[in-house]
């Protein structure tokens, strides 16, 4: 079965909306074949170009593959978020691990210089006093 006005779809199918767009396209192809005849001879030399038969279908496919796409990308994102907060938490247990060894490193250097001045002053007065 078709459907009225000569189109290929079956009826049933495309609804109001198929036939309004259809209708549209009809219109916009009438209106250009007004304008090229009223045109003239200008329009043999510049080529009008052609509408695509079914534009509902190709750009209803093309917006689906838009919107797939970004939402890929915002999952995408959501997972290197989840990655960088994971990283962020490792980097703070590091740092809190770090905080006391580097609090422990300073006070053996202290000492290290304390015991190598007390080292080198009564190693310097063994060396005078040995005849």
């Amino acid at each position: 079965m078709t459907g009225s006005g000569g189109d290929d779809r079956p009826a049933g199918q495309g609804g109001g909306v198929g036939r309004s767009v259809d209708d549209f396209v009809a219109q916009l192809r009438s209106f250009t074949e007004r304008a090229r005849s009223l045109a003239g001879s200008a329009t043999s030399r510049l080529p009008l170009p052609a509408l695509p038969s079914p534009p509902g279908t190709m750009s209803a496919a093309q917006l689906r593959a838009v919107m797939d796409m970004v939402t890929a990308q915002r999952a995408s994102i959501a997972a290197m978020r989840a990655q960088l907060d994971a990283f962020d938490q490792q980097l703070a247990v590091f740092e809190r691990i770090l905080d006391p060894l580097v609090e422990w490193s300073s006070t053996w250097a202290r000492l290290e210089d304390a015991v190598g001045d007390l080292v080198r002053r009564d190693g310097g007065d063994a060396a005078d006093q040995t005849p």
